[in-house]
């Protein structure tokens, strides 16, 4: 089991562990040990970040463990995490590193990490890194320590790649589109993107001060796009968290459309073009079951994975298929990129408009969801409540009464301390009792 890593890398509150600067420092090192096999040649890593306040420290730490091994790093600045995963392969680097916590506060921060082919690492990788974190690694020669500059045309970089997988004949013009970036690592990016495909484009969250990310704004906050698509008779909006990979849709009534239904409407366009690779959706446990009988009627499967956009991603390469993400809002087209982008999958929203010809509510809603109710609970470091005996009979008492009717769904989130419960049932009154329940179980014993 590995203890630093969750399921997308290594997160927590700023200058509080792990997300310390000394802990940064060895993290770099044991990171650039792992990846700096061959001692003869010169090695290289990538270091993106969002715009919260404490990703100048974590840069500046990890970029001394990783020079402290010989690896060369490269400053990418604020760009959004798929950037990373481009620019780690189109400069054969060794790693990339994503200083970020996506949607959570600022007061948190994490770190990410991308093999040389622009992937996730594997679970199997972090465990071997978490040893090397524990064991401690020996630095290089003082000769062979490594270098650092900034590298200054990075999100141009990125920016040309995103618009670069529309086809040529996609145009903006006429479109009128709010882009939430959150106050985040698309703050520039995003904006410009939209303006150069011609769009009109309404900027909201893009202003950050280090302290504002996904601060009443962003994917997880849409309200205020919702408000501003409305208030400006807007087409449009897209929604992206604090690190730009994932996104929600707005249309142009204020009504928001997560990721299931933007996955919805690819898969199946996709599907009519001959476009979608397995006649297959990748999707987590935690995708609607609306979703899994609209790609059905439609003659398409949907592959379930566990929670992360991570083992998205391991499944498609496994199974060839080239369409997938969560329910959040991570997309991944793997045609393009190798993670969630968020900005790429609002384009190609945007493209479906363009394309038919038709209003962004009429495709914003693909399918009527299951009745989905999903509640969080917090606990403290060290506690353990699911494997208490009230909450593990809550459970089966749950599972139970949904038997036929449902389907139940509990875990632990993988980059905060919380219980996740959720439940998907049509009987509404029956959704609240088993949720409600079980979180009532939990609650008790983590105090």
């Amino acid at each position: 089991m590995r203890k630093l890593f969750g399921t997308d890398g290594v997160r927590g509150t700023a200058n509080t562990h792990p997300i310390t600067a000394e802990m940064a420092l060895r993290i770099g090192a044991a990171v650039g040990r792992y990846f700096r096999r061959d001692q003869s040649s010169e090695h290289r890593v990538v270091i993106g970040k969002d715009t919260r306040l404490s990703g100048y420290m974590l840069e500046n730490a990890l970029t001394a463990g990783l020079t402290s091994t010989g690896m060369n790093v490269l400053l990418l600045g604020p760009v959004p995490t798929p950037a990373v995963g481009l620019m780690t392969r189109s400069m054969r680097a060794d790693l990339g590193v994503m200083i970020s916590a996506s949607h959570n506060p600022a007061e948190d921060n994490g770190i990410k990490f991308f093999g040389p082919d622009g992937y996730k690492l594997s679970d199997q990788a972090e465990l071997e890194i978490e040893r090397l974190i524990e064991t401690g690694v020996k630095p290089a020669q003082a000769q062979n320590i490594g270098r650092a500059r900034r590298v200054d045309d990075a999100r141009f970089r990125y920016g040309e790649r995103v618009k670069s997988s529309l086809s040529r004949d996609v145009r903006l013009d006429g479109l009128k589109v709010v882009i939430d970036c959150a106050n985040g690592a698309a703050h520039r990016t995003a904006p410009e993107v939209l303006w150069e495909l011609g769009a009109e484009v309404i900027p909201v969250g893009v202003v950050p001060n280090g302290k504002n990310i996904n601060l009443n704004c962003g994917s997880t906050n849409p309200q205020l796009a919702a408000e501003t698509v409305v208030a400006h008779g807007a087409d449009v909006g897209i929604c992206l968290d604090g690190d730009a990979d994932r996104v929600v849709m707005i249309d142009e009534n204020g009504q928001v459309a997560d990721g299931d239904q933007l996955m919805a409407l690819l898969a199946t366009s996709w599907a009519a073009a001959d476009r979608l690779e397995g006649g297959a959706l990748v999707a987590t446990v935690m995708s609607n079951l609306g979703l899994e009988r609209h790609l059905a009627a439609h003659g398409l499967r949907l592959e379930r994975t566990i929670v992360g956009d991570r083992y998205v991603v391991e499944r498609m390469r496994e199974g060839g298929f080239n369409l997938g993400g969560e329910q959040s809002g991570h997309i991944v087209m793997s045609d393009y990129a190798t993670t969630g982008d968020g900005l790429m999958a609002g384009l190609h929203f945007l493209a479906e408009m363009v394309h038919t010809g038709r209003k962004a509510s009429e495709l914003a809603i693909q399918f009527e969801t299951v009745p989905q109710l999903l509640k969080n609970v917090r606990y403290q470091d060290g506690q353990t409540p699911l494997e208490a005996t009230s909450v593990k009979a809550a459970i089966a008492d749950a599972e139970a009464r949904l038997n036929g009717q449902g389907r139940l769904l509990i875990r632990k989130s993988g980059t905060e301390p919380l219980i996740r419960v959720m439940a998907e049932c049509e009987d509404d009154s029956l959704l609240t009792q088993v949720v409600d329940g079980i979180v009532a179980e939990v609650e008790a014993v983590a105090g």
